[in-house]
């Protein structure tokens, strides 16, 4: 025998499950506690026209940021509504883009497509805090791009910005 053998932890055979294919679901709450109600959400103070405000902005943001990260438009033109992370995010997407873009001289442009916000769905998690989820179209691709905004010195400001 090596002397590794004695070193190995056997393990115990796993019964196996009837159901195959699903998986197992925990929240976190006994069964006991299934059935406590929670406090209903607080109602928002936005009126509707704030609200419907903010989402057409967001639209116009998406469209900017995604264009900026695929290096069509300078990063510059969001600094003001964006917190310092999320600016150095894109400066470095931007910068990506146009370093490969280099390296290939046939490219006229940066993208060969410009990205296109095709939908915009917006949670409100409060009166000063909205989420975003867009859809974007390259060509016949798509794409998704989240958004958390805040509301900060009488501004919205994105405060994280995630594409995938």
């Amino acid at each position: 025998m090596s002397p590794y053998h004695e070193k190995v932890v056997p393990l115990r055979p796993e019964p196996i499950a009837t159901v195959q294919g699903t998986l197992a679901l925990d929240l976190g709450r006994g069964p006991e506690e299934w059935h406590q109600r929670q406090p209903p959400p607080l109602p928002l103070r936005l009126e509707p026209r704030e609200r419907q405000r903010l989402e057409a902005w967001a639209h116009r943001f998406t469209q900017a940021a995604v264009e900026i990260a695929g290096g069509d438009r300078p990063v510059s033109q969001l600094l003001r509504w964006v917190i310092p992370p999320v600016y150095d995010d894109l400066a470095r997407r931007a910068q990506l883009v146009r370093a490969a873009a280099l390296r290939e001289p046939a490219a006229t442009r940066v993208q060969q497509v410009r990205p296109l916000v095709e939908s915009v769905h917006t949670c409100w998690l409060g009166d000063e805090v909205a989420e975003v989820s867009a859809r974007v179209r390259y060509g016949h691709r798509s794409r998704a791009v989240a958004v958390r905004f805040e509301q900060r010195s009488e501004r919205w400001q994105a405060v994280a910005l995630e594409f995938a």
